[in-house]
């Protein structure tokens, strides 16, 4: 999977823009806050419908106008697809081959990329919210259901949230709506916690390995996904149902006198060991570093065997954090397979063979030449 070309309407700095990019890799150089994460940005927006940088969408919208648009086509294996994203202040609206999607997880998947930025080593030494985010977004690509089922996830969480927030501080309240969110929340949870057990089996299969090859044989990596429920992957559904069940009744009044809930997927979290130490208390920055590349790898091998699609790689302002060991394994890795965008200040200190035939776009106050 690659992608043809790029155009930008009222993007962030961008007012109109246009570029063709090699199926290869892609070089992006300029100096800081000139326009180049904005384009590396645009891109992922366009696969994903969200951005890594930013929760809030009007950030994306260029300053004075009313909407931003960013338009592609992708290269598959059955041809050309386009793909439009448009932004707006009241939200967004997808469209596939010119087609308007009804909802925007029938639009995500028609492109997957992998990101790669500083802030991604956060995934292994940040919050526990980066990591569920990390998750969310990855297993959302590839699965189109599980999107659907986090945001009937959320949704109900906000509706048992908003139930125990007018109740908070009562000595009694309507057990039986206490007891409708109880049912819907115990389903929804399950279906996400059971699918997050799936993914993150899949992605052990390919990070340990890598883990293992970039360590030169001295490391093993292994993933964790823990739930504040104590639920173990090889429960079944009812065993997992009935220990979220006992978990609710036992917060029951810790949540009515806090007015949220605070037991469920929405507090779980990875755990990364090497060598059986948690990277994240005890590994060296070199660990932790090589633990986030592995875990990028990782994506791109699992991607690519579950959709028969090789991913698109955004390496932003990355290559520079790695040092020359890590910066070639990654390379190696990638080269004339996948579809790589990088961006950096200067590519004096990339010395890989890949580079030398790299398309190169220089990026200047939010102009872009090829060159």
């Amino acid at each position: 999977m690659y992608i043809h070309h790029l155009k930008l309407t009222n993007y962030r700095n961008y007012a109109a823009m246009a570029l063709e990019f090699s199926p290869k890799i892609n070089v992006f150089i300029g100096e800081n806050a000139q326009g180049k994460t904005n384009v590396m940005e645009s891109i992922y927006v366009l696969a994903m419908a969200k951005s890594h940088r930013t929760s809030n969408d009007k950030e994306l919208i260029r300053w004075d106008s009313e909407y931003g648009k960013i338009e592609g086509a992708v290269e598959k294996r059955h041809g050309a697809l386009p793909i439009e994203l448009t932004i707006t202040k009241k939200g967004k609206k997808g469209k596939i081959n010119h087609l308007e999607q009804s909802r925007l997880s029938h639009y995500i998947g028609q492109m997957n990329v992998v990101m790669f930025a500083p802030e991604d080593l956060n995934i292994v030494k940040g919050s526990p919210q980066i990591r569920r985010r990390f998750i969310d977004m990855e297993i959302g690509q590839i699965s189109p259901i599980y999107l659907h089922d986090l945001l009937t996830f959320q949704k109900i969480l906000k509706q048992r949230n908003h139930f125990l927030k007018i109740n908070q501080g009562k000595s009694a309240i309507d057990s039986v709506m206490y007891d409708v969110y109880n049912e819907q929340y115990i389903h929804a949870a399950i279906q996400i916690i059971r699918k997050r057990f799936q993914f993150m089996d899949l992605l052990q299969e390919w990070a340990e390995p890598i883990h293992t090859g970039i360590s030169q044989g001295k490391e093993k990596l292994v993933i964790q996904y823990n739930t504040v429920l104590g639920i173990e992957k090889n429960h079944s559904i009812n065993e997992m149902e009935d220990i979220l069940f006992a978990k609710l009744k036992d917060s029951q009044e810790r949540e009515i006198n806090r007015g949220v809930t605070l037991v469920g997927p929405h507090r779980d979290d990875l755990k990364f060991l090497v060598n059986d130490y948690d990277v994240q208390t005890y590994g060296s920055q070199g660990q932790q570093r090589t633990t986030a590349l592995s875990l990028k790898l990782a994506e791109i091998e699992l991607i690519k065997q579950e959709t028969n699609e090789t991913p698109i790689l955004l390496l932003d302002d990355v290559l520079s954090e790695l040092d020359d060991y890590r910066q070639s394994h990654l390379l190696n890795t990638i080269q004339g397979e996948v579809q790589t965008f990088v961006t950096t200040t200067s590519v004096d200190g990339i010395h890989h063979a890949t580079m030398e035939h790299a398309q190169l776009f220089h990026v200047k106050q939010g102009a872009i030449e090829k060159g």
